[in-house]
């Protein structure tokens, strides 16, 4: 499939609204225990794991510096609101081939992400490394180390069997399309160059959304979020809510992270928010054959043995 594109950048956007009360302890929601809440809405990203280990660095001096910032302007310009609604109809049709979760898993082992300045190992590495870690600080919550496990699947999009993507197609922090492009979008400067930019349907805040609409309404950059979203809600998945929506927004740091767009939100996405806020990655080196066994029947407690991709 080829898919032809033009050019992007950046407008202004929200203020943070709900600021963070850490004097919280940790309640319940939804039947689930959940991690510090702020008030009902705002939430603090961390910026360090359980493990002590900052990440998403990309002012530091590093070799991968330069070629994450070129990665952004690839991304910045190119992702255009008619652009993600060709490639969600395209791939919501799952009809590149037939496999497991875990051999999925394999398969990743032969993706590069050239957008995060953090990964140098397997990516089989870097998903049980998530997973382990919200299994130490969730020990109950079997469902969320499944879906730390499974968050990056969608990466395969880079591979030839699945279209091969550019990377600025699958990797990288996502963004809404179809509304001003807030400045907390990492290189926002690069959207001047977006031919939505100039768009005056959705070069403004709420653009053709409104206040409370819930993300679910929200057009959001292409890449192996949303991809991986389709797979698994259009296999049947029995994962909650919460797993689904972590899965589709985790890349989505200006929100997350930085509070931008938070008008969209609606009560759901505010809850799930709770569990997507705790999520973050580890560097500590994970045993594969060791655990394998664990995540295999979380496979299959959650999962039918073969998915379409």
């Amino acid at each position: 499939m080829t898919i032809l594109m033009e050019k992007p950048e950046l407008v202004s956007q929200s203020d943070c609204q709900n600021h963070v009360d850490e004097s919280k302890e940790l309640v319940l929601d939804g039947g689930f225990p959940v991690p510090k809440s702020l008030s009902g809405e705002g939430f603090l990203a961390p910026e360090i794991n359980s493990f002590g280990n900052s990440f998403r660095d990309y002012n530091a001096e590093s070799e991968r510096q330069k070629s994450v910032e070129e990665f952004y302007k690839q991304q910045h310009v190119n992702q255009t609101y008619d652009f993600v609604q060709k490639m969600r109809e395209e791939y919501s049709k799952l009809n590149r081939m037939e496999m497991s979760i875990w051999e999925c898993c394999e398969l990743l082992n032969e993706v590069v992400d050239d957008s995060d300045p953090d990964l140098d190992e397997p990516q089989i590495q870097h998903l049980l490394q998530s997973a382990e870690a919200i299994r130490k600080d969730y020990p109950n919550e079997d469902w969320l180390h499944l879906t730390a496990l499974i968050h990056d699947l969608g990466k395969v999009l880079l591979l030839p069997k699945f279209g091969g993507l550019p990377q600025w197609a699958v990797v990288g922090d996502t963004f809404p399309l179809g509304c001003a492009f807030d400045e907390a979008n990492i290189h926002h400067k690069y959207f001047k160059e977006n031919p939505d930019y100039n768009n005056p349907s959705y070069n403004t805040k709420n653009g053709i959304y409104w206040d409370g609409c819930g993300l679910d309404n929200v057009t959001i950059s292409w890449g192996h979020d949303d991809y991986m979203y389709l797979v698994v809600k259009e296999n049947g998945t029995t994962l909650p809510s919460a797993g689904l929506f972590i899965i589709r927004y985790h890349s989505l740091y200006p929100l997350h992270k930085e509070e931008a767009y938070m008008q969209f939100v609606n009560d759901e996405d505010k809850e799930n928010l709770k569990w997507l806020r705790i999520f973050n990655k580890s560097k500590v080196a994970v045993d594969v054959e060791k655990v394998k066994p664990y995540y295999l029947s979380l496979i299959e407690k959650y999962f039918p043995a073969k998915l379409k991709w």
